[in-house]
């Protein structure tokens, strides 16, 4: 016991000296990461940015040799894991086959992982996990989702996270398909650890107004960004008519969190021309 108390506090010792750290980016005070695989990891800290998201599903299926090897790379370095996506891969949720003592097993030993990689958001798009199958009640695809809210809430609450919705465009998702909706899934469940975020290539395509950036305020606790043609990492103000007014708004609310480059493009190829337009958007 004395062991797992010495552990748990060396863990705690090297994610707070981290967060000591000075930030790389840090635009405005807004922190920007980059989407990706673990193998992609070590380039984005040299890169410059501020944290890396995983996904979490990839992370859950590591062996333990190999998330050792990355945990291990993590906390050597001067980054952290603050947030993760793709949380839900082959579990239901929704339906028939929605199984929620199975998700919360594997909610339980995934986001133990994650901890140990400084995750504080634990991004729920999964739209397969959620997805209303054909024929079936809608009003109790909408309960099944509350109770699975409230439940994912508890979970990520004991490991000090918090879960965010993601709205996804109703080409990949036939619910949860903007952030109005998204809101109104956190009104219902009412756990405090249960957010959403805001997805600027999927709020897009769905014509959503960034006045929900306001409307939500006190609900968005993370942004996803890419260019909505071709979603490509952003580059260039001309892109889209629509950025100006996004980040104006952002800027309005003192957001104080993380947006994400989620697209097509590397951190090779676009790293320096991505964090370029986000300095020249926030500041």
């Amino acid at each position: 016991m004395l062991s797992k108390v010495l552990s748990r506090r060396r863990m705690m010792a090297s994610l707070a000296g981290a967060a000591a750290l000075p930030a790389f980016a840090k635009f405005g005070g807004v922190e920007i990461g980059v989407c990706g695989g673990a193998g992609d990891f070590k380039k984005a800290e040299q890169a410059g940015f501020d944290y890396y998201e995983p996904g979490a599903a990839a992370i859950a299926a590591m062996s333990q040799p190999d998330f050792d090897d990355f945990r291990k790379l993590v906390r050597d370095s001067r980054i952290r894991c603050s947030s993760v996506n793709s949380l839900i891969r082959t579990l239901k949720i929704v339906g028939p086959e929605g199984n929620l003592a199975a998700v919360k097993n594997y909610l339980n030993s995934t986001l133990d992982r994650c901890r140990e990689l400084g995750t504080t958001i634990a991004v729920w798009g999964s739209a397969s996990s959620r997805n209303v199958p054909e024929g079936f009640s809608r009003e109790e695809a909408t309960r099944q989702i509350v109770t699975f809210l409230r439940a994912a809430g508890d979970i990520a609450k004991d490991r000090g996270m918090v879960l965010a919705i993601e709205p996804l465009q109703k080409s990949e998702s036939n619910i949860i398909n903007s952030g109005a909706e998204s809101l109104q899934f956190i009104r219902e469940a009412a756990h405090p650890a249960v957010k959403t975020i805001i997805d600027y290539y999927h709020m897009r395509r769905e014509n959503e107004d960034p006045q929900i950036v306001v409307t939500g305020r006190d609900q968005i606790v993370h942004f996803h960004f890419a260019d909505p043609e071709g979603r490509k990492w952003p580059k260039s103000p001309e892109e889209d008519p629509v950025y100006a007014r996004f980040f104006e708004l952002v800027k309005q609310i003192k957001f104080r969190g993380g947006i994400s480059i989620e697209g097509s493009g590397s951190v090779d190829k676009d790293g320096a021309a991505g964090l370029e337009f986000f300095k020249r958007e926030l500041t």
